[in-house]
């Protein structure tokens, strides 16, 4: 797992395929919005990037653990994607 720091908080990058992770590509499309998630999924079809957000909450219905379903249901047949978890600061 590779640590990676942007402006909107740092993140574990856990997956990656097709190098298809562009951290200023990232930064642009990222909104307060995923900021309540604890992992995003980007995913890049077309040179589109798509983000999507997923909690740890396992009972929610953007677990973490339906991140497989997403790639498999949502996204382009062999689209490069990259996941990413936030890492929580120490306080």
């Amino acid at each position: 797992m590779k640590l990676i720091e942007t402006t909107v908080g740092d993140f574990e990058l856990i997956s990656e395929t097709k190098d298809s992770f562009d951290i200023a590509k990232f930064q642009d499309r990222y909104v307060d919005t995923f900021d309540r998630f604890d992992y995003i999924v980007g995913d890049v079809a077309s040179e589109m990037l798509r983000l999507k957000g997923f909690t740890s909450d396992i009972k929610d219905k953007n677990s973490f653990k339906t991140i497989p379903d997403y790639l498999n249901e949502s996204c382009n047949y062999q689209c490069g994607y990259y996941i990413l978890k936030r890492v929580k600061k120490a306080k």
